[in-house]
């Protein structure tokens, strides 16, 4: 088989959910000594990101989702158990929660997913956590990208409290930030000073890929 072939049958595996196609396609690239980051990229990658799409899009359904996801899981750590972890190249880093007062956090775990699965580094925060934390721990790790997910109208004034307090400590262009949830939209967003809205999975990973295409 030669790379493209071995490069479908990867993108493939997570179209269908397939957690054996995907293991024995990593044989197979071993075999022959195909580069497993570059089926990790061009392969499995590139499916996820299709899925990305089609689920912003409304074509598929969040149990799809979520099945290929832990296959995507699955393809990487097996990958990164043959080359390790260090080899891997990570595009930046991103601290994402859930605000405090809020405890909702299944929108926010296929984010991290998805955005793990492009190449992100993902500090999942949690849930119900304060603005001054999502600071803190940007600081504390060297992120590139802050997430905070609001699914109560009650609790978006937590998001603003992340905007002012990256202002008043004047790291406001450090970060890009990137805002998410219910009864979060593109006005609250632009309000607040986020860097942007983001609907679904699909629309953070777009937009953190095209942060990264950029520097």
């Amino acid at each position: 088989m030669n790379k493209e072939q071995l490069f479908k049958i990867a993108y493939d595996s997570i179209l269908e959910c397939n957690e054996d196609k995907a293991l024995q396609v990593i044989r197979d690239a071993q075999a022959n000594n195909l580069n497993l980051i570059e089926l990790l990229s061009m392969g499995f990658s590139a499916g996820i990101r299709e899925l990305g799409d089609l689920f912003g899009r409304g074509e598929i359904f969040l149990p799809e989702l979520i099945y290929s996801t832990e296959v995507m899981k699955i393809a990487t750590a097996a990958i990164e158990a043959n080359i390790g972890v260090s080899d891997i190249p990570k595009k930046g880093k991103m601290v994402i929660g859930t605000v405090a007062g809020d405890v909702h956090d299944i929108g926010k775990g296929i984010v991290c997913s998805l955005v793990k699965s492009n190449g992100i580094e993902v500090i999942d925060l949690g849930r119900e956590v304060p603005a001054l934390t999502f600071v803190e721990k940007a600081e504390e790790y060297a992120a590139d990208f802050i997430g905070s997910s609001a699914l109560l109208t009650t609790t978006m004034t937590e998001q603003k409290k992340i905007e002012d307090i990256l202002r008043k400590e004047g790291l406001r262009n450090k970060y890009k930030t990137l805002v998410g949830g219910a009864p979060v939209t593109k006005r609250w967003a632009e309000k607040i000073g986020a860097d942007a809205y983001c609907e679904d999975a699909s629309d953070t990973v777009h937009m953190i890929l095209g942060w990264v295409a950029k520097k």
